[in-house]
């Protein structure tokens, strides 16, 4: 399986090889044709999805056939990009480097929009006012180990300033959602302007003298 001799480069290789398949493709256009190796390869990240024991490992057509079927059904409901024409390319043993490309670039991309271990789903289901500030989002999401383990500066300060412009992206959504959830400035010199008026300062002076009243 070196790469000059199956055309695979390396790191697709050793993404398959970290996969601990039932077993290791060889011929590439022969192995991947009846989807079964598909179907074990997505199986490793959503078992949710792919009931595997439900695929066969055989060369018939109609196994062929009965396993892609179930693998575009799959591709469709997890929106996944992979073309007909691909597919019956495989299934008839035409170069089998386009699709294994393609199904490694489509789980890189999924697991780089997918994968948050920010707190930001626990923020969600807090109250306005509870919810952590820039500097509060830094600190929570950015552990000690973490830097230990990574002691370069720059990295580290690409982290916290990818923090930042999530926490603000964050804040601009709940604000289009819920604008009357924060205090902007011109209420906040609406308010004031209002307590200023004499006919507030009276009414406020005589809902005091009718509470102590009670």
């Amino acid at each position: 399986m070196a790469p000059r001799r199956t055309g695979v480069p390396r790191e697709v290789i050793r993404w398959l090889q970290s996969l601990d398949l039932s077993f290791c493709p060889k011929n590439f256009r022969r192995d991947v044709s009846n989807g079964f190796i598909t179907a074990e390869i997505f199986s490793w990240y959503f078992p949710e999805d792919i009931s595997f024991h439900s695929y066969e490992n055989g060369t018939s057509l109609s196994t062929k056939l009965g396993n892609w079927s179930q693998l575009e059904k799959f591709f469709l409901k997890r929106n996944l990009n992979i073309s007909k024409e691909l597919i019956d390319g495989t299934i008839h043993c035409k170069p089998a480097l386009q699709f294994l490309m393609m199904i490694y670039d489509q789980i890189k991309c999924v697991q780089d929009n997918e994968v948050d271990f920010t707190d930001s789903c626990y923020q969600e289901g807090l109250p306005m006012v509870a919810r952590s500030t820039a500097s509060k989002a830094v600190k929570s999401n950015i552990t000690l180990s973490e830097i230990l383990s990574e002691p370069d500066l720059i990295v580290n300060k690409q982290k916290v300033q990818a923090l930042m412009e999530l926490h603000v992206q964050h804040r601009q959504q709940e604000r289009s959602v819920n604008p009357g959830g924060y205090v902007t400035l011109n209420s906040f010199h609406w308010r004031i302007d209002l307590i200023r008026q004499p006919s507030y300062r009276q009414l406020s002076t005589q809902s005091m003298r009718t509470i102590r009243c009670l």
